[in-house]
């Protein structure tokens, strides 16, 4: 399986959040993994934020980045194409970073397809709207919305 990861995923790789199981278990599993350049800033500000949250600790933050980079390095970083990510907002009602990530994904599929016809990819995410998108696109899906 190739897997295609969005923020929301990625983070629930370094920190215990719910469904972080089934998110690790997918990234494990897959064969190839891919996101957008954004993710890596993206996932930061995110650990950042939480760890702000929980109270001064600078060894959790430390600890949390550490890992968010031995997970980055496994990552095929992928560019964007700016007029597609808009097209994915307007054709989907995207939030910005949220368009970014359905059309790399979506050039990443362009290429998987073109270089290895009937290639599993999949699209990995916790973000009801862009799930919806991305199957709408017709990726095949995982994860879900956190009820």
């Amino acid at each position: 399986m190739i897997l295609y990861i969005d923020t929301s995923a990625f983070v629930k790789l370094i920190i215990d959040e719910p469904r972080a199981t089934e998110a690790r278990a997918w990234y494990a599993e897959a064969r190839e993994v891919a996101s957008s350049v954004i993710t890596y800033p993206e996932a930061t500000a995110a650990l950042c934020r939480k760890a702000r949250e929980l109270g001064p600790d600078q060894s959790r933050l430390t600890a949390w980045l550490t890992v968010l980079e031995t997970c980055w390095q496994r990552c095929v970083r992928l560019p964007v194409d700016e007029r597609s990510a808009a097209h994915s907002a307007v054709d989907h009602g995207l939030r910005g970073m949220d368009a970014v990530q359905l059309a790399a994904a979506s050039d990443l599929r362009s290429r998987v397809v073109a270089a290895m016809p009937g290639a599993d990819l999949h699209f990995l995410a916790f973000d009801r709207q862009l799930l919806k998108a991305a199957a709408r696109e017709g990726f095949a899906t995982l994860g879900g919305p956190l009820e």
